[in-house]
This record gives C-alpha cells, sequence and structure tokens, in this order.
C-alpha cells in the first residue's frame, strides 16, 4: 500500500526535490506551501509523515508542530530549517517533532529517516488497533501506550508527545537508572553532547504534572551522577 507524506516548504525547489525523491520509495507527497494550509491538511487528513519546514508564510513550523501535537495527532514529524541555531532544533522537538535536518540536507539520508519513522509509526498504529500496546499502572499513576492516555488518580494528565515517550520509557523500566545521553538516544533519537537540557527541562515539566510534590518526587527519582529513574518502590 502507498504511504501518503505531507510537506509543507515554501521554497518550491525543495519542495519539488523531496517531492521526487519519496516517489523513489513508493510516498505519495502533497505539497503545501503556507503554515496555515499545512495545518489544515495535517489535522484533517491521514498522513504517514509530515515534513514540515521551520520558516513558513502564515505561521511558521514551530507553531504549525505545536498545533498538530495539541489535537493529540500522532503522525511522525520531521523538521526542515535552513538555520544553523540550537535553539530552533531543541524547541522543534520540545514541542513534539519527532526528528530535525539542516538544509542542505542529503537525499539518502532524508530517505533513511523517513522510511524508519514511518516504520515505527506503522508498527505501533498495528499494535494499537490490535489491543497489543500494554498499560502500566504504579500507585495512582497509569499509562495506556495504545490510547497515549495518562491517568493521576482518576484524573486525565495533559502531556506532550515527548513528555509521554519518556514517562512510558521509564514506566517499562522501574528501578533502571538512564543516564541523560542515553535518554537523548532512546526518546529523542539523537545523542549530541550539549543537549542535556533538553532532558532536564522535560524531566521537571513531567515531575509539576504527575508529582504531588516536584521538590520530593516520588516517582521519577534523581540518581545523582547519572541521570534518572522510576521508582522501583512504588507499588504495582
Amino acid at each position: 500500500m502507498q504511504k501518503r507524506a505531507l510537506v509543507v516548504e515554501d521554497d518550491p525547489d525543495i519542495a519539488n526535490l523531496v517531492m521526487v525523491s519519496l516517489r523513489d520509495i513508493n510516498v505519495q507527497a502533497d505539497i503545501i506551501g503556507n503554515g496555515a494550509d499545512g495545518l489544515r491538511h495535517a489535522t484533517s487528513k491521514p498522513y504517514d509523515i509530515i515534513i514540515l519546514d521551520i520558516m513558513l508564510p502564515d505561521l511558521d513550523g514551530i507553531e504549525v508542530c505545536q498545533r498538530i501535537r495539541q489535537q493529540q495527532i500522532t503522525t511522525p514529524i520531521l523538521m526542515l530549517t535552513a538555520r544553523s541555531e540550537e535553539i530552533d532544533k531543541v524547541l522543534a522537538i520540545d514541542l513534539g517533532a519527532d526528528d530535525y535536518m539542516t538544509k542542505p540536507f542529503s537525499v539518502r539520508e532524508l530517505l533513511s529517516r523517513v522510511k524508519a519513522r514511518m516504520r515505527r509509526f506503522e508498527t505501533d498504529s498495528a499494535a494499537g488497533s490490535l489491543g497489543l500496546l500494554p498499560r502500566y499502572a504504579y500507585g495512582e499513576l497509569a499509562l495506556d501506550v495504545g490510547t497515549r492516555r495518562v491517568m493521576l488518580a482518576g484524573k486525565a494528565v495533559d502531556l506532550t508527545a515527548k513528555e509521554f515517550d519518556l514517562l512510558t520509557l521509564f514506566m517499562k523500566h522501574p528501578g533502571r537508572a538512564f543516564s541523560r545521553m542515553e535518554l537523548l538516544e532512546l526518546v529523542w533519537g539523537y545523542s549530541y553532547q550539549g543537549y542535556e537540557h533538553t532532558v532536564n527541562s522535560h524531566i521537571n515539566r513531567l515531575r509539576m504534572k504527575i508529582e504531588q510534590e516536584p521538590a520530593a518526587p516520588r516517582y521519577i527519582l534523581t540518581v545523582w551522577a547519572v541521570g534518572y529513574k522510576f521508582s522501583e518502590d512504588v507499588q504495582r
């Protein structure tokens, strides 16, 4: 079955290059040249991947990404940026993007990343439709991987895509200590030094949402000189 991609890119040359390249891996692309129309397509049609430029007319890619995730759409998002500033990349990932590439980019690398993200998305979607994705419950905290819902003491907790993925990893492996570099690799898909603050900021926000006392956490514990772990002492 042919896959579908949404490419939101205002540079016609780059958009055409991406569209032609995607055909080589049997992916049909819808090309949109501005953020507002891109958002409408992303939230009204099913896609297997969204390739989203940061610098766009009407709405920039950061805003489009954030609004897509606010509607609980889990389609993988790969950001394209001509900028080299770290803040753009970190902000995109923090708001729910799955990956990013800086222009100019290698077509071979682009296709490799697209295939990897679509493969994971397809696997997760298939498992969810069959009811095969697990659920975890520790103390008053419950997480359903299939519906991507988190409940605390019977009330829904609103998490971003990366906060959910981070919590899922912790709850799958209670008691295991993860370094910040490991968390970057496993949750964000990259392991570059200097990005550890991305992990720290997500941990802090996650604690604010699930811990009764964030300064004295019950679930996500700091392991000094290592990183973080999910407490193995919470009743399962």
